[in-house]
């Protein structure tokens, strides 16, 4: 029995649930909708951005109105348009069996009398931006002043993005015997006057402690100097060659500038502010929910109502002035039962803000080095051959096979291996070779530098035995679960196993020297799954990897590199349905391949060059420079025809 039918719900509810494909409410869900439903009261509910607090609202409230009674019965309060049209969206649909429901939403920057006239047909759940709804109450458009129910969602960022005394009014504006119902992820003092003002005898649920964060987020930092914020970006991109992510910037210009860089040297990438029109920041995020984009650089007032669930990492590329919206940011990732990832960039002077956010959120980071040009390269190489593996073959190809097989007929099997893995590989290697490796660590947090509760260890291994085995975040490891999963298969203590690094098909982790043989002689006999277990010795030196019989894998890396490598069609096959977007906004965008005659870098996955059409609000004028990014000359990539 679905679990949803124990809660409450009307049958026109469970059956849109079932056409949504909800099977277990969430635990938000699982305390608020019950009592919401039960009795008349007031509610504060703190819970984590991505936790499904939408339906934990949304049923009780459809539920609660009267169909038949035309006049506005509900009020959602949202700090922003794209969250407004979220919910409103997401209402419609929990209300499609629901005869007679009607539901608008307000919001700036859309005709405020269509708004106005749709509400005046009869809207029984108005869902606004506290500035709109201000607006059209203090134009007339609006009577909010026999509604049974008023709900402030995300209210800790309405507060943070300036909208008290608009909040303040339009809750005077209310009855003082309707329900409010308070949903947030953190309890500021704002937050606490607004619910003592205007709420009586709430009811308070917590879903995990107060103001933690997710458990499903894993936060991380990295330590470099100023001037190599934006390069530490582009090597943390390039050793997660599946990222999904939403980038955060600090400023509008920060964030402009950032995407355009990224969009430059070839990433899938698209700013998203509040410079930019309704109708570039539709366009922006249907290209990233299509994962046309993989990077999206955002402020923090733009990204609130991003809800996309597969986001597998957020960037800090600069941290929040305000450390608890640092809660909100992480919070886009982890989503849905999924492990997400919270990355931070710092330089020493922010690292006090690090220990400051573990005090907020309960919870601890690891300090990681940036990956050195050598780590890419063999990641984004296991890479291509972990997609190469599970491609499946279009048989359309057989018409061409005769003619391959007669150019290709004099190379054998391993041959033909390298030279195909060479055509990227060659270009990546070549775009580290010159570059400095740009990691650093903190002297006073050392001790977390690779294992958060192990002992400390050396930088670049140290003289320890780096292994690679062949599970991954698909198989629902994040470095936490995969480093628990590995000391209780080898019985190893708390400290022996450390650097873990988990990559969508793969992993890389260390151990002493001392446990080598154990390592190899338990792992590869073990079954995860039905799937057996591979692992192998990684040798970063320009030996390869190594089997467990001894027996070289794969040829060395070589370090360092000359002009940055293009994200996707380097390493990383092309993801379904991706594209890029080039500054002269020509056609759609295409699938794209490789320039030989431009030398040097490859490009990346899904990247943007010249000729591709660009995303709203990226520009077709040069990146602009900005302190945050240093002085150093940027290498030019090749472009793609």
């Amino acid at each position: 029995m679905n679990k949803f039918e124990q809660l409450g719900l009307s049958e026109s509810l469970l059956k849109a649930v079932l056409d949504l494909g909800f099977e277990n409410p969430s635990e938000v869900q699982e305390k608020a909708i019950p009592l919401l439903l039960e009795k008349d009261t007031d509610m504060v509910a703190l819970a984590q951005t991505g936790t499904g607090k939408t339906a934990a609202f949304g049923f009780p409230v459809i539920q609660k109105i009267d169909a038949n009674n035309r006049n506005t019965q509900a009020l959602i309060l949202s700090p922003t348009r794209e969250l407004c049209l979220q919910i409103t969206n997401e209402l419609k649909n929990y209300s499609k069996y629901e005869k007679g429901i009607n539901v608008v939403a307000v919001y700036g920057g859309a005709s405020i009398t269509e708004q106005a006239r749709d509400i005046k047909r009869g809207a029984q759940i108005i869902v606004a931006t506290p500035g709109r709804m201000q607006d059209m109450i203090n134009r007339g458009l609006v009577n909010i002043t026999g509604i049974n129910y008023c709900i402030l969602d995300e209210a800790d960022e309405m507060l943070n993005m300036g909208f008290y005394e608009d909040i303040v009014n339009i809750l005077s504006t209310t009855p003082d015997d309707k329900n409010t119902w308070l949903f947030s992820a953190t309890m500021p003092a704002e937050v606490a006057r607004i619910g003592k003002q205007f709420m009586t005898d709430p009811i308070e649920i917590t879903v995990g402690a107060k103001n933690s964060g997710s458990a499903t987020v894993s936060h991380e930092f990295y330590l470099v100097n100023a001037r190599d914020r934006y390069e530490a970006l582009k090597r943390l991109a390039d050793s997660n060659p599946d990222i999904f992510s939403v980038v955060f910037c600090r400023t509008k210009r920060d964030t402009q500038a950032v995407a355009e860089k990224l969009i430059e040297d070839g990433y899938s990438a698209a700013a998203l502010h509040g410079d930019l029109s309704q109708a570039q920041r539709d366009g922006v995020m249907k290209s990233f929910r299509g994962r046309q984009i993989q990077m999206l650089v955002a402020t923090d007032v733009a990204a609130r109502g991003i809800d996309v669930d597969n986001i597998t990492h957020v960037v800090n590329y600069q941290l929040p002035d305000e450390i608890e919206t640092y809660n909100h940011r992480s919070g886009r990732t982890g989503r849905a039962g999924r492990l997400g990832t919270s990355i931070v960039i710092v330089t020493k002077s922010e690292l006090r803000k690090i220990s400051s956010i573990e005090r907020i959120i309960k919870q601890k980071f690891e300090e990681k080095s940036i990956p050195s040009g050598i780590e890419i390269c063999e990641i984004q190489l296991l890479h291509l051959a972990n997609k190469i593996k599970d491609t499946e073959v279009d048989h359309e190809i057989d018409t061409y096979l005769p003619a391959i097989n007669s150019v290709l007929e004099d190379l054998s099997k391993e041959e033909l291996i390298k030279k195909m893995v060479s055509v990227e590989f060659n270009r990546f290697i070549n775009y580290y070779k010159k570059n400095r490796d740009i990691s650093t660590q903190s002297g006073e947090r050392r001790e977390r530098s690779d294992d958060r509760d192990g002992a400390p260890r050396e930088n670049n291994n140290g003289g320890a035995t780096r292994y690679f085995v062949n599970i991954g975040s698909r198989d629902n490891f994040d470095w936490m679960s995969l480093k628990d999963y590995l000391k209780e298969t080898l019985d190893l203590g708390r400290d022996d196993v450390f650097k873990v690094d988990v990559k969508e098909g793969f992993s890389f982790f260390n151990t002493d020297p001392e446990h080598t043989d154990k390592v190899m002689e338990i792992l590869n006999n073990v079954q995860l799954e039905g799937r057996r277990i591979n692992v192998e010795i990684s040798k970063n030196d320009g030996g390869g990897r190594r089997d467990h019989n001894g027996r070289s894998s794969g040829g060395g890396f070589g370090g360092g590199r000359s002009s940055a490598p293009r994200r996707e069609g380097s390493f990383a096959p092309r993801r379904e349905g991706s594209g890029g977007f080039r500054s002269d906004r020509s056609s759609a965008p295409r699938e794209g391949g490789f320039r030989s005659d431009r030398g040097a870098a490859p490009r990346r996955e899904g990247g943007f060059s010249s000729d591709r059409p660009r995303t709203e609000g990226s520009s077709d004028r040069a990146p602009r420079r900005s302190e945050s990014f240093g002085d150093a000359p940027r290498p030019r990539r090749p472009r793609r025809d």
